[in-house]
């Protein structure tokens, strides 16, 4: 299950396979910090149609620019375990920025995948996989279902809101 959890340098060389064998190459990000339905049902429809699925995780430091102190709830290592088990998903890479711009730029993924909350605005990375002919496909968002909003709930039904 690890094994789909590669370095950058690892990752290109399994893109540069299956691209010589005719595939499509999917990516998408994010923190996945309490894996959920939402999460389960965004990924299953980002590896429709025989396409290999990348995600680009983002690391504990960067979950916690972007988050705040107190996330993430897991750590990158579970976090990156608990998505290898998912069939949907052939490769899991770690980066430590706050967006996945520079790893979108060395995969040159054919198609990048984000939820559909993300229409009308600018997806990072947009322009790299436009450059090369490749395009955004928005997945249905599932309305509240999130780790910030299972988060909250929590608290308040441990009355730490």
């Amino acid at each position: 299950m690890l094994s789909k959890v590669v370095p950058v340098s690892t990752l290109l060389r399994h893109v540069s396979r299956a691209r010589h064998a005719g595939k499509k190459i999917a990516f998408t990000n994010g923190c996945f910090d309490i894996l959920h339905a939402g999460h389960v049902r965004y990924l299953t429809k980002a590896k429709k149609g025989g396409r290999c699925l990348i995600v680009g995780l983002n690391s504990d430091r960067s979950v916690r620019r972007i988050k705040g102190p107190q996330r993430p709830v897991n750590k990158q290592r579970d976090r990156a375990e608990v998505l290898a088990a998912l069939e949907c998903v052939d490769w899991i890479t770690v980066f430590h920025e706050d967006t996945p711009y520079r790893l979108i730029q060395a995969v040159k993924p054919d198609i990048l995948i984000k939820g559909a909350d993300w229409k009308g605005k600018t997806v990072v990375g947009e322009d790299i996989v436009n450059a090369n002919g490749g395009c955004v496909e928005l997945v249905t968002y599932v309305k509240g279902l999130s780790t910030t909003h299972i988060i909250e709930t929590i608290r308040k039904t441990c009355g730490k809101s």
